[in-house]
């Protein structure tokens, strides 16, 4: 019986119960997080609970019953509980502005949160990490405040089923003429021997992933730009992968029907996919 987490109690996933109101159900009102475990231990947990933090920020939710501690014993619990203390899992995490009448303006001051939490075993695709996979562009239509990590995630769900219906893994999100990043990930391209990345603004999410890639290209003495790709040049980049709490990294070899570079994963995404599973694996 899968055990969950819901407004401070452990109860079966089958008793667990959400109001019709709750903010989160009728506005998308809420902010979440995945994050991955491997062996029982969170990776990169800080990183994941001040992303949460600054998104409840800037949602104006509170965080009272959503503070970094209690949310880590949270996830440790669950993974305990659900028998998942081997392998890998990851830990779905969700605070909402908590129930209240449907009006559009915030709830009355006092009005509860509603956390939730889940756990589940996971199985990284490592035939797809090896071989690459297809991709498609879409013009990124979403709201301006994509640095926050809401729940109201309609955009990507469309994105992605698109991607699907084309035979894709991915859509990759452009804006104004630029490369933005992935609907469920960050984008990384080759150019001319540097890797390039969209800089952190409103227009993406502050990837956990993204920023280990980050600390190891630095690392690895692989030249760096935060700097975006326009997406009249995206199908003649060296390289092009996206990477994510779950995606890891993932290169794109072929975008929009027409392969990118050699047709395979390039050296330097080869290169940052060891090294973030060295960083996964290794405990480190």
């Amino acid at each position: 019986m899968t055990t969950v987490y819901l407004n401070g109690h452990y109860l079966p996933k089958a008793d667990a119960k959400l109001s019709v109101d709750d903010r989160g159900f009728v506005f998308g009102d809420g902010i979440y997080e995945v994050v991955r475990v491997i062996e029982g231990r969170v990776f990169a947990w800080d990183a994941h609970a001040a992303r949460m933090a600054d998104g409840l920020e800037g949602l104006r939710i509170s965080r009272a019953g959503a503070e970094s501690a209690l949310l880590r014993g949270v996830c440790e619990r669950l993974v305990a509980e659900n028998g998942l203390g081997t392998g890998e899992a990851t830990v779905y995490l969700q605070v909402t502005r908590g129930a209240a009448p449907r009006v559009h303006h915030f709830p009355a001051t006092g009005t509860p949160t509603t956390v939730f939490a889940s756990a589940s075993a996971f199985k990284p695709n490592m035939a797809m990490r090896t071989d690459g996979a297809k991709g498609i562009t879409l013009a990124d239509i979403r709201w301006s405040r994509c640095d926050l990590k809401t729940v109201n995630l309609l955009g990507a769900v469309l994105a992605r089923q698109a991607a699907q219906e084309a035979g894709a893994y991915e859509a990759i999100f452009h804006r104004d003429g630029m490369v933005t990043e992935g609907a469920a990930t960050n984008a990384f391209m080759v150019v001319g021997g540097v890797l390039r990345t969209f800089p952190l603004s409103h227009y993406i999410l502050p990837g956990i992933t993204r920023a280990e890639i980050v600390e190891l290209a630095r690392g690895l003495g692989i030249p760096l730009e935060e700097r975006p790709v326009a997406l009249r040049d995206l199908h003649a980049v060296d390289e092009l992968f996206v990477c994510g709490t779950t995606t890891d990294v993932q290169a794109i070899v072929e975008l929009d029907g027409r392969r990118i570079g050699s047709g395979t994963p390039g050296p330097v995404t080869v290169r940052l996919r060891e090294a973030l599973a060295k960083r996964l694996y290794g405990g480190s």
